[in-house]
């Protein structure tokens, strides 16, 4: 009996920490608990804006709803200069101070519009604000490749979920204000916002940033010790002339589409093609957010290393393949049954989320010159931006039109392309293993 509870105890004793345990000590220690508590609360600011911005341009400020998209599509557009431009200054100045910089800057954006009420200076005000926004966000998870070091799949999988624990924050302190709906209310909520940037740069200003420039790994012995290293890109170490890595970041793109499927695909299908109660719309949010935070940790612990990231990546295309299979279906029966295909596809296309957000950036991280990372990750970043423009236009211009044939062609284009970036993946990988180690630096003439 004795050694039976000895085994269990060492049993209870290998598994992973949960996920309170990890926020207490995460990779990169006080310094990773800080960012993460900045980016909880910068996240619950952004949720607070992201509930109340389309209400507020339109009846605070008093924009048609053409006005409104053209003005959230060029912020969009905008927004997608900002991870390429972060990764650029990343790999020149301090990662810490340029975030800083990039929360002082979204601060004084947001502040702007509480006086600027003209259409004209409200473009370039809200372009700067998601400018901002993306720069942050990679900046961000460049300190914590740095900080984290070869535990990165694990602080990106805590980054997750406190970061969709602020989002559902955000926007429950946002329902408050939008009940009130005065113009003060309005202008409660943009300050909060701007207050949640402020506090955040106070806590990223606590943060020591490890040393090494250019670097987005700490200059570490183990660091990366199980990863590829590559050697310089032909024509300098610069993303832009980087066909293998260029080609990576094109098919990281519809490896997105998720986020777009599940904020706006099935609700709009929903709406217009099912009978399925209107009221379920906000269950989708729920269930993501749910899942998200209780499963993330633990789908980041099952894939270690960039190989499996890249058999993540296949599994990915799958997930959504099926997800579109119940979004077809979902047309074909009554409103119990329209529900339930809808309820699981919003479950799939978490999955899919999950098996994402633990496989694109290692796969980033790993693919890249180590000497270039910032500037490397920096492109990779605009995947994401990109989809956010152009996947809403994919799916309600030509997916939705198409009916339910659309989402079967969109699930099998998904699938086959991950194919695809799984099978250039590992060839890189391959080739990255079998490249002679870089060359130091040459000292400044």
């Amino acid at each position: 009996m004795r050694r039976g509870g000895e085994i269990r105890k060492a049993r209870r004793e290998d598994r992973d920490p949960g996920l309170v345990a990890q926020l207490r000590r995460p990779p990169g220690g006080r310094d990773a608990r800080i960012m993460l508590l900045a980016q909880l609360l910068d996240r619950a600011g952004t949720g607070v804006w992201a509930a109340a911005c389309v209400l507020y341009f339109t009846f605070v400020i008093g924009l048609d709803a053409g006005q409104v998209g053209i003005l959230l599509g060029a912020s969009g557009v905008a927004g997608i200069a900002g991870s390429p431009l972060a990764g650029h200054l990343a790999d020149r100045f301090p990662v810490r101070s340029l975030l800083i910089c990039a929360h002082l800057l979204r601060l004084v954006a947001l502040c702007l519009l509480l006086v600027v009420t003209d259409f004209a200076l409200l473009l370039p005000v809200v372009a700067v604000t998601h400018l901002g926004d993306r720069a942050a966000k990679t900046l961000e998870m460049l300190f914590a490749t740095r900080v984290a070091g070869d535990r990165r799949a694990t602080y990106q999988a805590l980054s997750r979920s406190s970061a969709n624990a602020g989002y559902a924050l955000g926007a429950g302190l946002a329902a408050i204000g939008l009940a009130v709906g005065t113009r003060g209310a309005y202008h409660v909520l943009i300050l909060a916002d701007a207050l949640s940037f402020l506090v955040a740069a106070a806590l990223v200003w606590r943060t020591r940033e490890p040393r090494g420039r250019g670097l987005v790994t700490a200059p570490t012995a183990d660091a990366d010790a199980a990863a590829p290293q590559a050697a310089p890109a032909a024509g300098g170490q610069s993303p832009w002339r980087d066909s293998g890595y260029l080609r990576f970041v094109l098919l990281d793109i519809p490896m997105h589409l998720d986020d777009s499927i599940l904020a706006i695909g099935i609700p709009l299908w929903l709406v217009s093609r099912t009978t399925a109660p209107h009221e379920l719309v906000p269950a989708f949010l729920v269930v993501n957010t749910v899942l998200v935070v209780v499963l993330q940790l633990r789908v980041s612990a099952k894939v270690r290393g960039p190989r499996q990231a890249a058999g993540a990546v296949a599994l990915y295309g799958l997930t959504t393949l099926l997800c579109c299979a119940l979004l077809a279906a979902a047309t074909g029966g009554g409103a119990w049954a329209a529900s339930a295909a809808l309820l699981a596809a919003a479950v799939l296309a978490t999955a899919a989320e999950l098996m994402r957000s633990v496989s694109s950036w290692e796969l980033a991280v790993t693919l890249a010159p180590r000497q270039a990372r910032a500037s490397y990750l920096g492109v990779a970043g605009m995947a994401q931006s990109v989809q956010k423009s152009a996947g809403p236009l994919l799916l309600t211009g030509a997916v939705m039109a198409a009916g339910p044939a659309g989402w079967i062609a969109l699930g099998a284009a998904v699938a086959g392309l991950s194919l695809v970036q799984r099978r250039a993946s590992l060839r890189r990988l391959d080739a990255l293993a079998g490249a002679p180690a870089p060359a130091a630096a040459a000292a400044p003439a």
